[in-house]
């Protein structure tokens, strides 16, 4: 293999990684959020029931 093909399968590589990190990262904020606005609903409630 030349040194062109070894550099072009690493930048390929590279990109995939970086592509996959950054689709967990913005799946995981979004679950994050996704619980966070849960909390706040469930808390909303029992503020709720503890009023009546």
């Amino acid at each position: 293999m030349t040194a062109k093909t070894i550099a072009t399968i690493g930048i390929v590589l590279f990109s995939i990684t970086t592509l996959a990190s950054c689709g967990n990262t913005i799946r995981g904020i979004g679950r994050d959020t996704a619980n966070a606005v849960d909390a706040t609903q469930d808390a909303g409630r029992s503020v709720g029931r503890a009023a009546n």
